[in-house]
């Protein structure tokens, strides 16, 4: 499905905003703040059900009480989201709904300059993209994980309370077990989907022969429920002390590995370019593979940080899809 168009009332420091859209590659030219990336955003909202940045309080141009985004693919269709200052609905097929229903999703690759320092970033960081891309495979990942989210935060503030006892946990170790140990299992699953066709991609855009992989790091170790729960269970003196929960895939990592050493010191700056650029080859692959839709592409000023051999591996790579690109300055092929 190709987007045609896209319009913006009261979105960011947009008031009104109109985009018409390329079947292949859109650009969008501005100055630094001149509300570019709001543009990817507003797409990615009526793409994904959601903002990859903020919340709807923070997206709402100032002294403005409502914004609205229409996106109109190349069928015709329109889906429209509006947020009234408290609420936000969807509009599709003519039914106003508060999510995004699933048949009008559509995958997206996100590619933003900060992608780039992936690589070194913290573990959070890589637990945030790595969630992204698999919510997207898989529903079951999206909606277990967000399961998870929240009793964890319920436990969280359990454990803040002064006469908390292993009882009052109980029923949310439980919960916690046996919504960790699925995120487990379908976090190696998606990782060694990654890993086929890692090393390939990446050879094909370095030209060399150097080995690269993408590594699970979980304290958990391919946990049951019972174990999980039982750990869970052993640590509530020291979680109680705390006033958090210490264990569990809430503190997973994921690491680059570069010629069997982590990629996060061995790796060259150009050397984890690459490999970035073949991890975003791979996930529009990947999605591809599952999903049969060739996903959206969103380049939010990433070629200013590349060098010409790399923008043209970008280009060729993508060359099939739908792209829309922000720049400062006119990109040439």
């Amino acid at each position: 499905m190709i987007i045609k168009s896209i319009n913006l009332t009261n979105f960011r420091n947009h008031e009104i905003y109109h985009l018409d859209c390329k079947p292949t590659t859109t650009l969008i030219l501005g100055s630094n703040g001149s509300g570019k990336t709001s543009v990817l955003e507003a797409i990615y909202i009526l793409t994904r059900g959601k903002s990859f940045r903020a919340t709807d309080p923070e997206i709402l141009k100032r002294d403005t009480d409502f914004y609205r985004i229409v996106i109109e693919y190349d069928s015709g269709e329109k889906i429209i989201a509006t947020y009234d200052g408290s609420l936000k609905t969807f509009l599709a097929s003519d039914k106003k709904s508060r999510r995004l229903p699933k048949k009008h999703k559509y995958p997206v690759v996100f590619f933003e300059p900060k992608d780039l320092n992936l690589i070194s970033g913290s573990p959070s960081r890589h637990r945030e993209y790595f969630d992204r891309f698999f919510s997207q495979l898989s529903d079951e990942y999206g909606n277990t994980l967000s399961r998870y989210e929240k009793a964890l935060k319920q436990r969280n503030e359990l454990l803040k309370t002064e006469s908390i006892s292993r009882a009052d946990l109980f029923s949310w170790n439980l919960l916690l077990s046996k919504l960790g140990t699925s995120l487990y299992n379908l976090r190696l699953e998606f990782v060694s989907e990654i890993n086929k066709n890692l090393n390939k991609i990446y050879h094909s855009i370095a030209e060399n022969n150097d080995q690269i992989k993408l590594e699970y790091i979980s304290e958990i170790n391919h946990p049951t429920e019972n174990t999980y729960f039982n750990t869970l269970e052993q640590n509530f003196e020291k979680d109680s002390y705390l006033g958090h929960t210490s264990f569990g895939i809430h503190r997973d990592d994921f690491q680059f590995i570069f010629n069997y050493h982590p990629a996060d010191g061995s790796a060259s700056r150009g050397e984890t370019r690459s490999i970035i650029l073949a991890l975003k080859f791979v996930e529009a692959e990947t999605l591809f593979r599952k999903l049969g839709k060739k996903p959206l592409v969103l380049l939010d000023d990433v070629f200013s940080e590349l060098d010409e051999a790399r923008r043209k591996c970008l280009v060729k790579n993508f060359q099939d899809h739908q792209v829309i690109i922000t720049s400062v300055e006119n990109i040439t092929d």
